[in-house]
């Protein structure tokens, strides 16, 4: 959005779900005066939702703000792993759940609060016994098992830093965020499964570590002799054997100052080097706790089903520290959402009669392609809330979510947020706010959105602009470590004392937002704007169509113009009719300036292993550019189809 034109065309939506008689009656925020309460008592509010924890010394001030830095909760301590799982040892969710893990093979473990404290406890003893400290870094490169939510705590525990490597990422990836965090330890395992087949971590880690600070490797065994993990005598030590002599006794949760630094989750930006997002103790564990009873309207009973890996924000705000701190019981699952079959999830919701369940728009529309008869299989009766994150959500794909997993019954919350905000920031309260699909809805209480033109000023409904967030909140970054200066001009360099998270979004009458995706994903055709969420709900409004990504390719006369890479429904054969008929659906739906200069037809689109798909490289094809950086990539294999495949198209 680079000159911030307002965009001239947006898919209408006018269909609207209000929460049933008895979800809004049961819901925990049920009183919409919450809203107006928030907003005219921020600083208030955050302090109420923050005594919802346990602190050691109350905090004195509830906020110092200097822009672009925000302290909050000042002189309260407190502990991460205290709030996550101490404090239910002492309660009556002692005996209750924590995690209901399931690996990929079928193997299972359950964990209570108790028993994850004691295996807790023992890592931290592990941690001590190995030299590590409070504000040492820990990098954690493990796949989906409960060793990895351990190792974390364990870090918060003793207070040393975890940096949590997505189990996905090449030696490269890794050994750049080893480097960039200064760790001296590094938690891995020998392998993890992935449709049947090993990671190969221990390999991948061991290539890593060359050139680093790393003194010692801590090895998880998930396969055993199958993954052929090399073992170097001196600096790799058995996670087993070390947990096997710690001492049985509890370990003393360190107390932690609010602003004392919990964790580093490196994201990648389009360019340059990764960037370690900086959170700190008090204020992200405020924004986890305070949403997971707000907008996932937790209660006591249920049993909470988020699809992310750890190795992500979502993992770690909506897996670890969100629920646990909720005294949630939680499903943990190690594989794919179609090894064995395309059902695996739909089979563990009702093998543990998961009550809310949390996905991604990417693996919806995946969903959607593989047909209804998977969750037809499957008793679903359990769930009564469904949430989504990750991307904007095409208003079908929502439907089909509404109609095939939620039975029509279940409130959708479609959450916006990210890495940096630490937790959700547009998301509706199910118990209060009328749902719209393909809308984040409203801002949740104690936050301020707006969509603002270039000179920062409010748009009026329904023109495009920037998305800003103008007031701070407890979960929000603190900096980029080791490096301020990028923090102050990435996030607010552009509007003072506003922040700005890179997404283009409207508000229509209603004070409802749309998020049309990143300022990048907007497209200047012939001097008018579009976004590239409008064309792709658009074309994923057709039957025949099950997901689709629209990127702007380089035109001599129109500046850019659209092309789509879509994929068809099973049983659908892709045509030149069919070209015709979706380029002239995209005409109706939105208008003559939006129809799509070419399509082309894909049996899967490039993602990450969280499920986002890689635009970029799907620009980089239509420009006929050298790809960039494909190491996140799901499976590399399908980027190579499709430059085949528009090579000789061309």
């Amino acid at each position: 959005m680079a000159d911030a034109q307002n965009l001239d065309t947006l898919l209408k939506e006018s269909r609207r779900f209000e929460p049933s008689e008895e979800f809004r009656a049961n819901a925990n925020y049920r009183d919409p005066a919450i809203y107006e309460r928030a907003a005219a008592d921020p600083e208030g509010y955050w302090a109420e939702e923050a005594r919802n924890l346990d602190w050691f010394e109350p905090f004195h001030t509830v906020l110092e703000w200097n822009p672009p830095h925000a302290k909050w909760f000042l002189g309260g301590k407190l502990n991460a792993a205290y709030n996550a799982v101490d404090r239910h040892r002492k309660s009556y969710r002692k005996n209750k759940v924590a995690f209901f893990w399931e690996g990929e093979p079928g193997d299972t473990r359950v964990l209570t609060y108790d028993e994850l404290g004691r295996e807790v406890d023992k890592a931290a003893h592990v941690l001590s016994k190995l030299g590590v400290k409070k504000g040492d870094r820990v990098t954690i490169y493990l796949p989906m098992i409960p060793e990895l939510p351990i190792a974390m705590l364990a870090c918060a525990k003793i207070g040393a830093i975890h940096s949590v490597v997505f189990g996905g990422f090449s030696a490269n990836a890794l050994r750049d965020r080893i480097l960039d965090a200064d760790s001296r330890l590094l938690i891995t395992a020998d392998g993890g499964w992935r449709r049947g087949g090993i990671v190969p971590l221990k390999q991948n880690a061991d290539q890593a570590v060359e050139g680093t600070a790393i003194e010692k490797v801590l090895v998880v065994r998930r396969i055993g002799e199958q993954s052929g993990a090399a073992w170097v005598e001196g600096r790799d030590i058995s996670w087993e054997a070390e947990m096997a002599a710690a001492p049985s006794t509890p370990y003393p949760a360190e107390p932690m100052d609010s602003e004392d630094i919990l964790f580093l989750l490196y994201t990648s930006g389009t360019t340059g080097k990764p960037k370690g997002i900086v959170h700190t103790t008090g204020g992200y564990l405020t924004g986890c706790n305070t949403s997971m009873r707000s907008v996932f309207d937790l209660k006591d009973e249920d049993v909470y089903f988020c699809t992310a890996d750890i190795g992500w924000i979502t993992g770690h705000t909506y897996v670890v520290y969100g629920p646990l701190s909720a005294g949630a019981t939680i499903v943990m699952y190690e594989g794919a959402p179609d090894w064995p079959d395309r059902d695996r999830f739909w089979q563990l919701i009702e093998k543990y009669r998961a009550t809310i369940f949390y996905s991604a728009p990417t693996l919806i529309r995946s969903f959607m392609k593989w047909g209804t008869e998977y969750p037809k299989r499957h008793d679903l009766s359990s769930l009564r809330l469904l949430g989504t994150v990750g991307e904007p959500i095409n208003p079908e794909a929502w439907m089909w979510f509404h109609e095939h997993v939620g039975g029509g019954r279940c409130p959708i919350v479609d959450t916006w947020w990210q890495t940096e905000t630490g937790c959700a920031m547009i998301a509706p309260l199910p118990g209060l706010v009328a749902t719209k699909p393909g809308s984040a809805t409203r801002p949740v209480p104690g936050i301020v959105a707006d969509v603002v033109d270039e000179e920062g000023r409010s748009l009026p409904p329904d023109q495009g602009g920037y998305l800003v967030l103008k007031r701070p909140w407890p979960s929000m970054l603190r900096t980029i470590w080791g490096d301020d200066e990028r923090f102050r001009n990435t996030y607010f360099g552009k509007f003072e004392g506003i922040y700005l998270p890179g997404d283009g979004a409207h508000v229509d009458e209603d004070g409802y937002f749309w998020i049309l995706g990143r300022i990048d994903d907007v497209i200047n055709v012939s001097g008018h704007r579009i976004g590239t969420m409008e064309v792709e709900s658009a074309l994923v409004s057709h039957p025949a169509v099950a997901e689709a990504a629209v990127i702007g390719r380089h035109h001599e006369v129109k500046g850019q113009a659209i092309t789509a890479f879509v994929v068809v429904r099973e049983g659908i054969t892709p045509s030149d009719e069919l070209v015709n008929e979706l380029k002239q659906h995209v005409v109706q739906q939105i208008g003559a300036l939006a129809r799509p200069e070419e399509i082309l037809f894909t049996a899967e689109l490039p993602k990450t292993r969280s499920a986002k798909i890689m635009r970029r490289l799907l620009r980089d094809i239509a420009e006929g550019r050298v790809l960039g950086d494909t190491t996140t990539l799901a499976d590399p294999s399908v980027i190579e189809e499709l430059k085949q495949k528009y090579a000789h198209r061309e």
